[in-house]
């Protein structure tokens, strides 16, 4: 692998953190069915975290201290959580920010006030989008444009896991003015797993070449 795919020290930390509690799952000879219908020699399930209190409180102390480095200690007015995974980790860093936390539904309500975000929003705020992880960044550009239909400023969208292999991800979201960051990505939880011996090398080389081109992947090449 090459420098650029080799993880810094918090991208060790949060990869360690997620094989720990078996979040993350390497099956290149099984492969999963994502939700767009391609199939992926790995998965990973950020929702885990929620019932691993002392792997979530470092993960949510990594967060902020990215969100310090890269934002600002002064730079937000709330935290928004987008439905339904975001929701927890968003309402975590809030209280350790100690900011207003809202979170945003994938679509208005639909009856009632027809809600779309919940919480006390207030126009011109400098708002923060969290999620537990990012793919193609599809999800994140709803949320991002109901907060900013809501008069939110959002400039960037945090994310535990980034899957790191699809361009579009960053692209699409940074066409909009918004900066995606992640602590942990694909690339650095492969070189983590083949440093720690976690996986065979003949599993390494196939989880590669389905990170090097998901699009094409074929579990048989």
């Amino acid at each position: 692998m090459t420098d650029q795919k080799t993880p810094d020290s918090v991208a060790t930390a949060a990869a360690r953190i997620l094989l720990e509690i078996k979040a993350v799952h390497f099956c290149p000879n099984d492969p999963f069915t994502l939700t767009s219908g391609r199939k992926s020699p790995v998965y990973v399930d950020c929702r885990r975290i929620i019932s691993f209190p002392r792997a979530r409180a470092a993960l949510m102390d990594m967060m902020v201290q990215r969100i310090y480095a890269t934002i600002g200690y002064e730079s937000l007015d709330a935290i928004a959580g987008g439905e339904t995974a975001g929701i927890p980790f968003a309402a975590w860093i809030a209280e350790r920010l100690d900011l207003p936390m809202l979170y945003v539904r994938k679509k208005p309500k639909g009856f009632g006030r027809d809600a779309q975000i919940e919480g006390a929003l207030r126009p011109g705020q400098k708002v923060l989008l969290v999620e537990d992880l990012a793919t193609d960044g599809g999800s994140k550009l709803n949320f991002v444009d109901a907060l900013r239909r809501a008069n939110a400023e959002v400039s960037d969208c945090m994310v535990i896991f980034h899957y790191g292999i699809f361009p579009a991800s960053t692209a699409d979201l940074a066409a909009k003015g918004v900066c995606l960051q992640g602590l942990v990505t694909w690339w650095d939880m492969l070189a983590v797993a083949a440093q720690d011996g976690l996986l065979p090398e003949a599993d390494i080389q196939a989880v590669q070449t389905f990170l090097e081109n998901p699009e094409s992947w074929d579990s048989k090449s």
